[in-house]
């Protein structure tokens, strides 16, 4: 325990006689503080301190536990009496009742209870730079429900699994204290504090060093819109709200009204505090569309020039993401462009076109993208509301993302807090529709230009839903059940669900926490080693690690199609069995016929460039030893030269039967990645034929079946294509919802056995 000693003050100018510390059943007085009277020491809180240390006051015999302004402002009262760290106190103003002070650093007790003086400097950090937050791979959790315990501690052993499963930065629901034993985090009132539930100040504190110690970067999810109503004292502090504006939580922060300064420099040395005393690397702000400034400089620009500076000043990186649905390309630009100067911000529009293509949902704010071209649209160009009418806000809504936008600057999920547990029952994807097309969803999103994010247990398609849970008193706990029950009323999920489950029952917590042994078991299994597989790729594959989404276009019919990237293709289809064509200037390894859902990822400890092969002397094989192979194979396949391939290896040529050599204006590419075995066959001359679905440019057999259909082949022998004439064309046939990724064959690479005739 630090035997230093710590000073408080307190921004308080609703206080008209006296202000007092209240600790141990004794009263200490706190006197208004002026500007000639003023002690001139800076804080733990100031964001021009160094990376390491608290500044002391001016006689170097206390510190100051909470914070300090920089700049003189009526309303600060002090206190001249220092108290040891581990003091628990509280705040009476004009004789009222015991307050917790607003800037406290931990709650022991809870959100009503008495706040207590925290050494931070006693904290042990490793150095860890940060790192550039564009193109990286988030993983959201949340940590009461990511292990069964609940934990910092718990989760902290799950971090190596992160970080071999290829994820970059842990992004991390709100950690303040809030009403009960569980909740979102959403509902916090003590935003310098960190909630008892999961371990308190020193177990975020570990967590972070044990998330830097495996190279895990910490983003921490702040909200700086509102404030929860259950434990809420700061407004009889002073002006914090105003009734200028108004928020779906209420009056909103005063931001740009009388006495405002104070309060924009509460958000902002809360954001300093994190990055300087707990190492936080980023910050995700929550809903910032919510945080309303009317000011000649907005917040969240004052924010980041604010935590730029201070990570310039401590050697670190440090990264903003915000979560908006104001569709702004300002947001990520610079504050010297007049930008709001965001890294990166969360994009809504690219989920809502996967989950509408993926699922075929259209309820609510998912009918818009349901219309024909929005997948295209926002792939190609991200905002699909990019000043255009919404029909679920009723009127024009955003604005067009430049071209020279950097693709890295807009985070895209399948998954997250937001979208899976903001449905009735918090349910996942794969509770509606299959593991292959939700799959195919990840595929398309991994495998973009984008940054990329998972949600808990996504990575292995868990069964637990994530639903939405609290635990308030009685006062309260009627009205947060009864507002959820009215939130869908215009959803029409009576139809897919009989009821929405009670928040405040103990039963939708647990049913929210992750079952990991799930995780190792049957296609939960498959999926996991799946999802390494795409992030794998994501990071190899020149034409997936770069942010280029000008050379990419998607082409599809109905559900299925492909998404390209450069030179490389995502197969992808969302039901049913499906033919994509691909165009013929590609050269792609053509198969047999394989009615098998046999997985094409390796087992752990596989080598992926060390697939088996066969030669023309035992091509055709038994069946047990074809059925052996498939079983061991890597999951890829690749196209070589006729001359230089094996005709039992599953090669076509390119060129015409005869030929010495292949097409050379042909892209070669091999499979890399498949969720279950394709069919691959290539298509003669004058068979294919550009047409026109609903407006949807796409391509399809001439007067064959639709993309659901099966699709009759030409005779392959021992998955050799024997064509008669140029190859127009490679039909990929799917047999069930899934994807296949084709990428440039590299040289060296032992080819996959893609199978033999049964």
């Amino acid at each position: 325990m630090s035997e230093e000693l710590f000073q408080l003050r307190v921004w308080a100018p609703y206080a008209h006689r006296q202000v007092e510390v209240l600790t141990e059943g004794k009263r200490y007085p706190m006197r208004p503080e002026t500007n000639d009277a003023r002690h001139s020491a800076k804080t733990a809180n100031d964001p021009a301190e160094t990376a390491n240390h608290t500044a002391e006051t001016a006689n170097h015999s206390t510190k100051t536990a909470n914070h300090t302004a920089e700049t003189y402002e009526p309303g600060w009262w002090v206190c001249e009496t220092g108290f040891p760290a581990g003091t628990r106190y509280q705040f009476s103003l004009d004789g009222g009742m015991p307050l917790p002070d607003p800037r406290s650093r931990r709650q022991p007790e809870g959100a009503h209870g008495p706040s207590e003086i925290v050494d931070t400097a006693q904290f042990e950090f490793s150095d860890f730079a940060g790192v550039d937050p564009l193109g990286k791979v988030f993983y959201e959790l949340h940590i009461g429900t990511f292990t069964p315990e609940g934990t910092f501690a718990a989760a902290a052993e799950k971090l190596p699994y992160l970080r071999d499963l290829g994820v970059d930065v842990v992004e991390l629901l709100p950690i303040q204290p809030v009403p009960g034993r569980w909740n979102w985090g959403y509902d916090g009132v003590d935003l310098y504090a960190v909630t008892e539930n999961y371990g308190g100040p020193a177990g975020f504190a570990a967590f972070v060093e044990a998330a830097h110690q495996a190279g895990l970067a910490v983003c921490l999810d702040v909200v700086y819109n509102h404030f929860g109503a259950d434990g809420n004292y700061i407004g009889q502090f002073g002006p914090y709200f105003t009734e200028t504006h108004h928020t779906p939580w209420g009056a909103a922060l005063n931001f740009d009204g009388p006495e405002s300064g104070p309060v924009r420099r509460f958000f902002i040395e809360n954001a300093v505090q994190w990055a300087r005393d707990y190492r936080v690397d980023m910050f995700r702000l929550d809903a910032v569309h919510a945080i309303i400034d009317d000011s000649p400089r907005h917040i969240l620009a004052e924010l980041s020039d604010a935590l730029k500076a201070f990570g310039k000043t401590a050697g670190r990186t440090i990264g903003l993401i915000a979560e908006s649905d104001i569709n702004d390309p300002a947001m990520v630009e610079s504050t010297a462009r007049g930008g709001y100067g965001m890294d990166i911000q969360w994009t809504d529009d690219i989920h809502h076109a996967l989950h509408v293509a993926s699922t075929g949902e259209t309820q609510g704010y998912y009918a818009d993208f349901g219309e024909p071209g929005a997948l295209e649209k926002a792939l190609r160009h991200v905002f699909v509301h990019d000043g255009v009418y919404s029909t679920f806000r009723k009127k024009l809504w955003g604005q067009p993302v430049p071209e020279t936008t950097d693709s890295r600057r807009f985070l895209i999920y399948t998954e997250n807090h937001d979208q899976v547990g903001n449905r009735a029952t918090g349910d996942r994807r794969t509770a509606t529709i299959s593991p292959g097309a939700a799959a195919a969803a990840d595929a398309v999103a991994a495998l973009s230009p984008f940054s990329y994010m998972l949600f808990q247990g996504q990575e292995w398609a868990a069964s637990s839903p994530f639903q939405f849970f609290t635990d308030h008193g009685p006062e309260l706990a009627p009205k947060v059940v009864q507002g959820r029950i009215e939130e869908f009323k215009d959803w029409d999920w009576q139809a897919l669900t009989p009821a929405v489950p009670s928040p405040q029952e103990e039963s939708t917590f647990y049913a929210s926490q992750l079952n990991w042994e799930e995780a190792e078991r049957g296609e939960h299994a498959k999926y996991l080693r799946i999802t390494r597989e795409l992030l794998r790729l994501r990071r190899e594959v020149p034409d997936f690690a770069n942010a280029n989404r000008a050379d990419s276009e998607i082409v599809r019919l109905g559900r299925a199609g492909y998404y390209r990237r450069g030179n490389s293709y995502i197969v992808f289809n969302f039901v049913g069995p499906a033919t994509v064509t691909l165009p013929g200037t590609l050269c792609l390894p053509a198969t047999v016929p394989l009615p098998t859902t046999d997985f094409l990822a390796p087992e752990p400890g596989h080598d992926l460039t060390e697939a088996p092969t066969r030669g023309a002397d035992d091509s055709a094989g038994t069946e047990s030893e074809s059925m052996e192979a498939e079983r061991e194979g890597s999951g890829r396949g690749e196209f070589r030269h006729a001359n230089s391939g094996n005709p039992g290896s599953g090669h076509a040529a390119c060129g015409r039967p005869g030929s010495s050599h292949a097409d050379s204006n042909r892209e070669v590419l091999e499979l890399a990645l498949a969720w279950d075995k394709p069919e691959i066959i290539p298509i003669p001359t004058t068979q294919v034929t550009p047409v026109t679905n609903t407006g949807i440019q796409g391509k399809m057999v001439e007067n064959g079946p639709a993309p659901n259909a099966t699709l009759p082949h030409r005779p392959v022998e021992s998955g050799l294509a024997a064509t008669d004439t140029d190859i127009t064309g490679w039909q990929v046939h799917l047999y069930r919802p899934g994807f296949a990724v084709f990428v440039p064959a590299r040289s060296g690479r032992k080819p996959m056995n893609l199978g033999h005739p049964r």
